[in-house]
């Protein structure tokens, strides 16, 4: 139930990405515009009997405005989408306030079929870019099984291929069952071209084509991006060779200070296992969003802390309290999959509890944060 003391705190803020004002006599289509921007984006809140200046102009005929609402979100929204409606007594007026959740059935629209996300304190109909991203956040489409312009069969590394099936006694024994094979498992496109998922686990350049699909590393000698850089790296080829790359420059940027006892040096400083960089690296390949482009997985290493930035929010109803529990959800299950048959990830859910749980045996911190159309896991060291 909504506090009086929410209210003044909604109204304090004013119109934002999160948070709507329209007066008593706004039109149903109006309300459904509202509800369609913060179902497509973040969620939101809707306060009816409130002008643009946040000043409480109230609501007359309050006997079915509830039922009024609940109807625009089942007759006016496309899906239909449960939202929390309460009538809010302030100010010695009635108010209505709704609350939009983030929308699980991704991409919502009008009954004029418009298509609209939140952006600052208004909605804009949504781009072909940001509806193929709304897709895959409901999972209804997967990018990692997108075909890449250009490739063919050849961009594929087949001595990986050949050992990744040999576990499975999968020999190639012609050219038409080695592509039924690699069509069947993802690898290659109906048409012959090579998929995303394939050209990031197998391929031979893959950022020939991905040209952003890489990890970008820099240390800096203090706190601030602006401080003098000690290393800078770019970390090329198929993601499980960034992992394994990735780790190994955070492990040769990490100082450890020691001392000699007797006739052998001590660490004086506990460090987190590699375990603990090893999946905040995977969580950045496995779960980007690869249909963003022109930006690139980094990791910007200060005196205090790591920062691991990997483009794409978080998707469908995943949010950074449900991911500390084990909660996931897969945006690229393609290379999910192959990644879990790598034997670099499991499926249970225990990356990121694991990494919550080594960071309290030494009282430090980690942060999760969705910033823009990015996410960022600050491990403080």
């Amino acid at each position: 139930m909504v506090s009086k003391k929410d209210i003044i705190e909604i109204l304090r803020q004013g119109e934002n990405s999160g948070v709507e004002f329209k007066t008593a006599d706004v039109k149903a289509s109006s309300i459904a515009k509202e509800i369609v921007g913060f179902a497509n984006t973040g969620g939101g809140v809707v306060l009816v009997g409130v002008n643009d200046s946040a000043k409480i102009i109230g609501i007359e005929n309050i006997s079915n405005a509830e039922e009024w609402i609940a109807n625009i979100c089942r007759e006016n929204v496309i899906p239909a989408i449960s939202c929390t409606i309460e009538i809010v007594y302030f100010q010695d007026k009635n108010i209505l306030f709704v609350k939009v959740p983030k929308g699980k059935d991704k991409p919502y629209q009008t009954n004029k079929f418009r298509f609209l996300i939140r952006i600052g304190s208004t909605n804009r109909i949504a781009t072909q870019q940001e509806l193929l991203r709304l897709f895959q956040e409901s999972g209804a489409f997967h990018y990692d099984i997108t075909a890449v312009t250009k490739t063919k069969i050849k961009d594929l590394n087949f001595y990986k291929l050949d050992s990744y099936f040999s576990k499975y006694n999968i020999d190639f024994i012609n050219d038409t069952e080695k592509e039924n094979l690699l069509v069947n498992t993802d690898i290659l496109s109906e048409n012959q071209q090579v998929t995303i998922g394939g050209l990031l686990l197998f391929g031979i350049n893959p950022q020939k084509y991905l040209h952003n699909a890489y990890i970008s590393f820099a240390h800096f000698k203090g706190t601030e991006i602006s401080d003098e850089l000690i290393d800078k790296k770019n970390i090329y080829g198929t993601i499980d060779y960034q992992v394994d790359s990735g780790l190994a420059v955070i492990k040769n940027n990490i100082k450890t200070p020691s001392v000699i006892k007797g006739l052998k040096r001590e660490d004086t400083k506990y460090l987190y296992p590699d375990k603990v960089f090893r999946e905040l690296l995977l969580n950045a390949v496995v779960h980007r969003n690869y249909s963003i482009h022109g930006s690139r997985i980094r990791i910007f290493m200060f005196e205090d802390r790591i920062e691991f930035i990997s483009p794409g929010k978080l998707p469908n109803t995943v949010n950074i309290e449900k991911i500390k529990y084990g909660v996931s959800f897969a945006r690229n299950p393609v290379i999910l999959k192959f990644m879990e048959n790598l034997r670099y990830i499991d499926l249970l859910g225990r990356g990121i509890p694991m990494v919550i749980n080594e960071v309290k045996k030494i009282n430090k911190k980690v942060v999760f944060k969705e910033i823009g159309e990015e996410f960022k896991v600050i491990l403080y060291l």
